[in-house]
């Protein structure tokens, strides 16, 4: 069964904040013209998230007042601490006002774009007394690194240092109320080296592993951040604007039209496969778009394992390929440097430019770009335009992100969208 009700740890100072906030429990940071709160409710309320208990503490009449205001419809209580109480004495009070069996504990100044209904079922189907999120990172030495068991309970905790990569705890759990509340824990203690770390092997503590968009505001770079990711996150996907013929298609190559190869590239025309559907794709958009380009990386030139002719020939097959179906490519652009800096290696816009220069009819405010890569979104990023993301070589990418404003499992799919 999918939990229903959260916990909402909204105590904290924010003393990190002070030199861009001041004055206001952390949880109430603006961010866009809102408290950060109101995206973690949102993102709540979305998955179905009903019930609410927000555990306050330094200036919580503030929090009380705005909630109030903002919802008035919204089941909730509060449990506000009179002294600070620790992460686990606050959501030790708060578990006592609870109504159902199993709980959600998500910090107020950190929003995690979990799958509760993921985390629900786990969380049954273990019987666990407390299932953490764990969020994969790479080079970090903020947090701390969780270690898994191979039936996913939890095996350590490690302290906080330098990591190349490993998973931290993402500061979501399901918590079973009855058995935590059954714990002879003190008044005041911390959730994480009190309960979790001293607990975990002897209790049923699970962890599930998820890669959604992750942001902690704890510190000013990070609450910056924020202000611009925040809302992009929030809506996605983002509605198509209204295309008409002055608009212009960018494409990436391998991985959109044609099967990528992995750790390889494309050498021969033997070599290339379109996708399915990608024929008819394109000939839907070849009445939709004014123009249609590719933009493509292709560092197998330059690394000398494939000629540069090799590669006009496959463009220049697949161009006509495309066009006996009725589709149609009015220029492809590629980069064969094998330097991370080049101005025309994405995800920098030097191809879009020199397409723009080509076709002075292009406004990037008026272009889609459709990648499988981040790297491609960023490009579409940096020049403005509407950003899709394909599923087709790396289905685990986070979505939402930042840079991506839709995304499909492949260019079919988005040529029947449009």
């Amino acid at each position: 069964m999918t939990v229903k009700e959260a916990i909402i740890l909204a105590g904290g100072l924010g003393t990190r904040l002070r030199s861009v906030v001041s004055d206001l429990p952390k949880c109430m940071a603006p961010v866009a013209g809102k408290p950060f709160l109101h995206y973690v409710i949102e993102q709540l309320t979305k998955q179905g998230i009903n019930k609410f208990i927000f555990a306050t503490g330094y200036k919580s009449e503030i929090i009380e007042e705005w909630l109030k205001k903002e919802l008035s419809t919204l089941p909730y209580q509060l449990s506000i601490e009179t002294e600070p109480l620790g992460t686990g004495g606050a959501i030790k009070q708060a578990c006592e006002k609870a109504t159902e069996k199993n709980v959600l504990i998500v910090n107020g100044d950190t929003l995690f774009n979990i799958n509760v209904e993921e985390l629900s079922a786990a969380h049954t189907a273990t019987h666990a007394d407390c299932t953490l999120v764990l969020k994969p990172m790479k080079n970090f030495d903020r947090y701390g690194v969780v270690e898994l068991n191979e039936n996913n309970s939890i095996g350590n905790f490690k302290e906080k240092q330098f990591y190349e990569s490993g998973l931290i705890n993402g500061g979501v759990y399901v918590l079973n109320v009855e058995s935590f509340l059954n714990k002879p824990l003190p008044v005041k203690f911390s959730f994480e080296k009190d309960y979790l770390e001293t607990y975990f092997s002897e209790q049923k503590f699970y962890g599930v592993i998820q890669s959604q968009y992750f942001i902690d505001i704890g510190i000013p770079e990070d609450y910056e951040r924020a202000q611009t990711e925040l809302p992009h996150i929030m809506n996605f996907p983002k509605p198509f604007p209204p295309i008409d013929q002055s608009w212009t298609l960018f494409l990436d190559r391998d991985g959109v039209i044609n099967h990528e190869k992995h750790m390889d590239y494309i050498r021969s025309w033997d070599e290339f496969k379109f996708y399915d559907g990608v024929p008819e794709a394109l000939k839907l958009f070849n009445s939709k778009f004014k123009h249609i380009v590719i933009v493509t990386n292709q560092k197998g030139v330059g690394k000398g394992w494939m000629t540069l002719e090799a590669l006009l020939n496959i463009n220049h097959q697949m161009t006509a390929a495309i066009e006996a179906e009725g589709g149609r490519i009015d220029s492809v652009y590629f980069c064969t440097d094998l330097e991370e800096t080049s101005a025309d290696r994405k995800p920098n816009t030097g191809m879009g430019l020199r397409a723009q220069k080509d076709f002075p009819a292009i406004n990037f405010s008026k272009s889609i770009m459709i990648g499988n890569t981040l790297s491609d979104m960023e490009f579409g990023r940096r020049l403005g335009m509407f950003t899709v993301f394909l599923k087709t070589t790396r289905p685990d990418t986070p979505i939402p992100h930042p840079f991506i404003d839709r995304a499909y499992n492949d260019l079919l799919s988005v040529a029947k969208a449009l």
